[in-house]
């Protein structure tokens, strides 16, 4: 992997970064309506001296750019600002719910790797009714919006058969590993049939390669030539789909968080947009673009390390 192609990925990590931050400042500052009326109780005819005051205190009236050079650089310190609904520090909001956000996206991440691998591999070594059983049933779960997937989870598994909470994150390890299952299955759906088609036709072509058919000839085992011919080759394609899988798990957390009222980051997202609380808003969601990107850009380069030929080509 060469200097000039981590270089460029850096570089286009930072400018998607400061574009990203400027559009959510830019959405939010845009949005209709005056948040100020929220602390004084929504009234029809507030005390304009008192929305005076608020618009000062949180830098309501600034000029876009200077309330964008303002906001980022107190982000950039740690200081996202204070609600306005919760009447708390937005870092001790985003702290609070970050954990289960984090254990759901990690639940769910776990769940792509192990069972798209899996069912991909299997049905490209044994072929036949095994592969067309695993790409049926693979493209199905591909098919199914995330929050239909949800909905359908709840009444199999929590209606009909109640194996499994379906509202809040849970107490303990295994309080948490209760509630989080139905989620994290919700939200590793589709990404399982994409992970396990990828890999299929990976270890396919790996399988039909020369390297492969010469390993073979030589009298090498043929459990030698899967784990370190077909697997080790077929993993760069397989890593890069399943990191961009992490990445849209990430993306999507809040559909699933808000239908299983599990409390992360991603509801309350939802709730500040309701209640026009900008500060929660404009720091959840930079967190989340933030997540995103740093996730893409590792995988780029992990990806690069594993294919250098995809190194090359993107430094051209």
């Amino acid at each position: 992997m060469s200097p000039r192609f981590v270089v460029a990925r850096l570089g286009m990590l930072v400018v998607t970064l400061l574009v990203s931050s400027l559009a959510i400042h830019g959405a939010m500052f845009l949005t209709p309506g005056d948040p100020a009326t929220l602390l004084v109780g929504g009234s029809r005819n507030p005390d304009p001296a008192v929305l005076a005051q608020i618009h000062r205190e949180y830098h309501l009236d600034d000029p876009f750019i200077q309330g964008y050079w303002h906001w980022l650089g107190n982000c950039l310190q740690g200081d996202f600002g204070k609600s306005l609904v919760y009447r708390d520090s937005v870092a001790a909001l985003i702290g609070d719910r970050a954990g289960t956000t984090l254990a759901l996206v990690v639940y769910a991440s776990l769940l792509v790797l192990a069972a798209g691998t899996v069912i991909g591999t299997v049905a490209a070594l044994r072929g036949g009714r095994t592969e067309t059983l695993a790409t049926t049933v693979t493209a199905g779960a591909m098919a199914v919006p995330t929050f239909v997937m949800a909905v359908l989870l709840i009444w199999l598994f929590a209606v009909r058969l109640p194996w499994f909470p379906v509202y809040g994150s849970g107490e303990g390890f295994t309080g948490t590993l209760t509630h989080l299952t139905l989620p994290a299955v919700a939200l590793a759906m589709t990404w399982i049939g994409y992970v396990a088609q990828v890999t299929r036709t990976a270890v396919r072509a790996e399988l039909r390669s020369e390297h492969v058919e010469t390993a073979r000839s030589r009298g090498v085992p043929e459990r030698t030539v899967i784990r370190r011919h077909v697997l080790h080759n077929a993993s760069g394609p397989v890593f890069a789909v399943s990191g961009v899988g992490i990445a849209g798990i990430i993306a999507t957390a809040a559909v699933v968080e808000q239908t299983f009222g599990t409390g992360g980051l991603g509801a309350l997202m939802i709730e500040a947009a309701a209640k026009q609380d900008m500060a929660v808003v404009q720091a959840v969601s930079l967190v989340f673009v933030v997540v995103f990107v740093v996730i893409n850009t590792a995988v780029d380069l992990i990806s690069a390390a594993l294919d250098p030929r995809a190194a090359r080509k993107g430094a051209r």
